[in-house]
């Protein structure tokens, strides 16, 4: 078994892949595919952390080599606010997230499909709820690192690629006291 050739040869110009989709989605088969590939999956010990959630994220990317990392930060933003009110994790630390894991020349694989979520009453609310924050999540962040949404559904056996254009943020402005001096005014 292995990965459909447009994904595989889309993940192989990267080095580090972060998975992330709803819950109940199976990632087992597809993370055994990506090892197949040289991408071994690599864990959070002790999953977030009480101060800084994405600490073991961190110390995950300064490690070398090709590896995937199972998310959990972007989980925490779409399913904390949903469940508790809030996220454990802030947007400003997600995006320090996502450029860190840019600068890795990494992606984020946005899982969707249809094997999540689906029951009735609440269930089917908060599955609905979830898909559309995924999406505004997953839009976001893609200003920041590139983003490959990849459709696994149970009638198709095969997993389909889309690649996002990664857009980076503008470069800062200069400070007003680095331009012109004699222009500089102070009231």
């Amino acid at each position: 078994m292995t990965l459909p050739q447009p994904l595989a040869e889309t993940v192989a110009s990267y080095r580090t892949l972060v998975v992330e989709g709803h819950e109940g989605i199976r990632r087992t088969q597809f993370l055994t595919r990506l090892a197949l590939l040289g991408f071994p999956l690599r864990r959070p010990a002790g999953g977030l952390h009480h101060l800084d959630p994405t600490r073991p994220y961190r110390e995950l990317l300064a490690a070398p080599g090709r590896f995937v990392i199972d998310g959990g930060i972007i989980g925490e933003l779409v399913y904390g606010p949903l469940r508790h009110g809030r996220s454990r994790v802030t947007w400003i630390q997600a995006l320090d997230l996502a450029e860190a894991v840019a600068e890795r020349e990494g992606a984020l694989l946005h899982l969707t499909g249809t094997e999540h979520g689906g029951a009735s009453g609440d269930d089917a609310s908060e599955s609905a709820a979830a898909a559309l924050a995924y999406t505004r999540v997953v839009r976001t962040l893609a200003q920041y690192v590139p983003v490959v949404s990849v459709d696994i559904t149970p009638a198709v056996p095969d997993v389909v690629a889309e690649r996002t254009r990664h857009i980076r943020t503008p470069a800062p402005r200069q400070s007003q006291l680095r331009q012109s001096p004699s222009q500089l005014t102070v009231s």
